[in-house]
């Protein structure tokens, strides 16, 4: 089983593919089993490292709160152990966090950088809308129920009701392999470490340097892509792309076209 020692921890990672290294990092919750639609396009083109954060899948959870410095020197770690110099960064919301906070604790780690329906924290961030808030804050319900609920606001309109086989696959998949409350409330530190101004990435994110893709999807009312352009006016080397027919879980909802705006970005094809 594929597992390195970094940070003091034990991660477990798979990779697949040749090329250019290219590690994806994911959020709140899940394993790399969030990226099994993604990764397989993205592997045709790149070496594809996926890895479970410390407190999911088969890694380590220690005792939390965790932090985006914390989960940073992780990711940092992995590629130590990897023999990796650089790699092409991808986050996905909590992993957009992590992935800020690598490329600005270690920049010279990351060669380009993707972040993806995620925010810079502080108080000038854009919040999720109030339906996803309130389905987000309401754990009544069975785990079939909240799953549900879950999964209408935080995709496109009619994303359910159109991929009814693959929704039943996903609320297997997380009845079988269910949150475990300690690890999660541990992960949610990450995200609320950043609410003050002082220790959000606003402001400081003009430091970046390396090319910087902002992946969105147009119906994300998690994380409303308003907070691409806010990152985007300071990243002074970045541009913005929207997925259409895309909510907060691009990687799931859309692999194609998510694909096809990676390879383009990674490859030069899409200059940022």
């Amino acid at each position: 089983m594929p597992f390195v020692e970094a940070n003091g921890i034990r991660l477990y990672y798979e990779t697949e593919g040749k090329g250019e290294p290219l590690l994806l990092i994911t959020g709140i919750g899940y394993p790399l089993w969030y990226w099994h639609r993604l990764a397989p396009l993205l592997a045709e083109h790149f070496r594809v490292i996926t890895f479970d954060n410390r407190g999911v899948g088969q890694s380590d959870a220690p005792p939390g709160p965790y932090s985006a410095q914390m989960m940073a020197a992780d990711t940092a770690g992995l590629l130590d152990a990897l023999g990796l110099k650089r790699a092409h960064i991808l986050g996905h919301s909590m992993g957009g966090f992590i992935a800020q906070a690598l490329v600005l604790d270690y920049p010279q780690r990351v060669d380009r950088l993707i972040l993806a329906s995620t925010n810079f924290g502080g108080p000038r961030q854009i919040p999720p809308s109030p339906e996803a808030m309130a389905v987000l804050t309401n754990v009544t319900g069975d785990p079939t129920e909240r799953f549900m609920r879950g999964l209408k606001v935080s995709t496109a309109p009619g994303f359910a009701e159109q991929n009814q086989d693959f929704v039943r696959e996903w609320l297997e998949y997380r009845l079988q392999n269910p949150i475990d409350p300690v690890a999660y409330q541990a992960q949610l530190g990450v995200g609320l470490g950043l609410l003050s101004a002082e220790s959000a990435f606003d402001g400081r994110l003009a430091q970046i340097t390396a090319p910087t893709l902002l992946l969105w999807g147009e119906h994300d009312a998690t994380v409303p892509p308003a907070n691409a352009d806010l990152i985007a006016a300071q990243i002074p080397n970045s541009t913005v792309t929207i997925l259409l027919g895309a909510g907060h879980h691009l990687p799931i909802e859309v692999p194609q076209s998510a694909a096809q705006a990676i390879i383009g970005f990674l490859s030069g094809s899409h200059q940022a």
